[in-house]
């Protein structure tokens, strides 16, 4: 039994009932706790609830540690809190629309932008953590690290196969020439251009592969806008991982477009991983 645990945010809706199950399973499937949190106004509001969503855990996975904590104030704060030294924090969604209801509009997005642990964006009709599977991996370039070394991790405990998309777009190399290429060197750009993208990832998790045998790894790399190229692979995915690249911002750190779109139109579960400081985590008051 592992002392990390996951950590779930529930608020009474069908929506927290989702991530509440998904919650359970990768608890489950992790051998470790789960902790429970529900933040509201009034703590006396919050015992009923949480009664009910620690039983309706224990009834989905017997035997597995469970813990409830009511927090008075913001759910941003408290998620961030409670998952600072989580192995995972779950939030939920409703369908392939936006991410709606009280605790899972901006604060799914806030999550993401500021938390120091991986979060779990609970979408489209995966409701359950199963094994193996397929576990999809956006390689924006060969500088990420955190978000690879996560999903081979992720992949070698689900038994899940590794799909890694690097996903590019051609750009002319000498923009100081007043003329166009002409079409044979633009060609023949363009062919060195992708044979380079396609090294990317293939020297990026070099070292991960070796380090995890056991994970079949499929990579491609595709002539497409990443945000566009990415949401139609999560067509066939069980998990995507997306890096957390955060843009800083006069209002604390900003996610990139990528993993912003994902958080909002992804067709399977989101798993954000921190790449980096997250700024503001432990200021934000709203």
């Amino acid at each position: 039994m592992t002392t990390r645990h996951v950590t779930v945010g529930v608020d009474g809706s069908l929506i927290a009932v989702r991530a509440l199950d998904r919650a359970a399973d990768e608890a489950a499937m992790r051998g470790t706790a789960l902790e429970i949190v529900y933040a509201v106004h009034d703590i006396d509001e919050a015992g009923p609830i949480l009664a009910s969503a620690a039983l309706r855990a224990r009834d989905r996975h017997p035997g597995l540690p469970v813990t409830t904590a009511a927090v008075q104030g913001s759910p941003v704060q408290a998620l961030l809190r409670h998952g600072r030294d989580a192995a995972l924090t779950v939030v939920g969604t409703r369908g392939l629309g936006g991410i709606t209801g009280p605790l899972f509009g901006s604060v799914s997005l806030r999550l993401a932008a500021h938390s120091h642990a991986p979060l779990l964006v609970v979408r489209g009709d995966h409701a359950r953590a199963r094994r193996g599977g397929v576990l999809l991996l956006g390689l924006e370039s060969e500088a990420d690290t955190d978000a690879p070394a996560y999903a081979f991790e992720e992949a070698e405990r689900r038994g899940a196969g590794l799909r890694i998309l690097r996903a590019w777009t051609y750009r002319h190399l000498t923009p100081e020439l007043p003329d166009p290429l002409p079409t044979h060197r633009l060609q023949d750009d363009v062919v060195r251009q992708a044979r380079t993208e396609q090294a990317v990832p293939r020297f990026a998790v070099a070292g991960l592969r070796e380090q995890h045998p056991g994970v079949g790894v499929e990579i491609r790399a595709v002539r497409s806008g990443p945000a566009h190229a990415l949401l139609e692979a999560t067509r066939e995915a069980d998990v995507v991982v997306i890096g957390a690249h955060r843009r800083p911002n006069r209002l604390g750190p900003q996610l990139g477009p990528v993993t912003h779109a994902l958080l909002h139109r992804s067709h399977c579960p989101v798993l954000v991983v921190p790449t980096g400081p997250t700024g503001q985590a432990a200021t934000i008051t709203r």
